[in-house]
C-alpha cells in the first residue's frame, strides 16, 4: 500500500507548467515535468525529511491546475453522480481532491532513486484522449507500470485517471464510494470523506 501511495503521489506531481501544456505532446509534457519534480525531491532535504508544508506547496503548484478533478470525481462516484445536487457535487469534488492531495503528498518524501521509464506514445493525430505509459524501476524489485489517462482541453492536457500496476485509481475508489452511498447516501459519502481528510490533517 505504501508503494502504491508513493507511485500515485509521483503521478500526481508529474504534470504541470501551463506554458508547456499547449506546446508539447502529452508524453513529452509528462516526461519533462516528471524529471523536474524528481530533481526537486532529490535535492530538497526538507521534503525528504517529511516537511509537510513544502510537500503541500509542491503539490499545489505542480498538480492541481493539471488534473481534471471534476471528471475524476464524477467517474469515481459513478451512476450516483447524476443523483447528486450541484451543491453535493461541489462538496464531493472538494473533498475528493483534498483526500488525494493529502494522501499522496506525504508519500512524495519516500522517493529515493527510482527510475521512470516512459514508453512510446500510441496515439493518432487529432486524438483528444491518450494514455501515457511508463514504468517505475527500482533496485531489487519488479518494475511497476504507471499509466496516465489524459484528455486535451482548451487549457491543455489534463489527467483524468491514473493506473498503477493496471489498477485504475478512479475504479478503485468507485467501489468504495458506491458502497458508502448505498449504506449512507450521498451526504454520508461526503461526511466520510470529510472525516478522513480531518484525520489526515491531524496526522500531518
Amino acid at each position: 500500500m505504501k508503494l502504491a501511495s508513493f507511485l500515485l503521489s509521483v503521478s500526481l506531481a508529474l504534470v504541470a507548467t501551463p506554458s508547456l501544456a499547449q506546446e508539447v505532446t502529452p508524453d513529452a509534457l509528462v516526461k519533462g515535468i516528471s524529471n523536474e519534480v524528481v530533481e526537486i525531491i532529490r535535492k530538497d532535504k526538507d521534503i525528504q525529511s517529511g516537511n509537510t508544508k513544502k510537500i503541500f506547496d509542491l503539490v499545489e503548484t505542480k498538480v492541481l491546475p493539471h488534473f481534471n478533478f471534476n471528471r475524476m470525481t464524477a467517474y469515481a462516484v459513478g451512476v450516483n453522480w447524476r443523483r447528486a445536487s450541484p451543491e453535493q457535487q461541489k462538496l464531493l469534488i472538494d473533498e475528493f481532491k483534498t483526500l488525494l492531495v493529502r494522501t499522496y503528498s506525504t508519500a512524495l518524501a519516500s522517493y529515493k532513486n527510482q527510475v521512470i521509464d516512459f514508453k512510446p506514445l500510441r496515439a493518432q493525430a487529432g486524438d483528444t484522449e491518450v494514455k501515457v505509459r511508463s514504468e517505475i524501476k527500482q533496485s531489487g524489485a519488479q518494475a511497476i507500470t504507471l499509466d496516465y489517462s489524459m484528455e486535451k482541453t482548451p487549457a491543455g492536457w489534463k489527467v483524468f485517471d491514473v493506473e498503477v500496476g493496471g489498477v485504475s485509481l478512479v475504479a478503485n475508489y468507485r467501489e468504495t464510494f458506491t458502497n458508502e452511498i448505498r449504506n449512507a447516501g450521498i451526504d454520508g459519502l461526503i461526511k466520510t470523506l470529510s472525516s478522513k481528510n480531518k484525520q489526515l490533517e491531524a496526522k500531518t
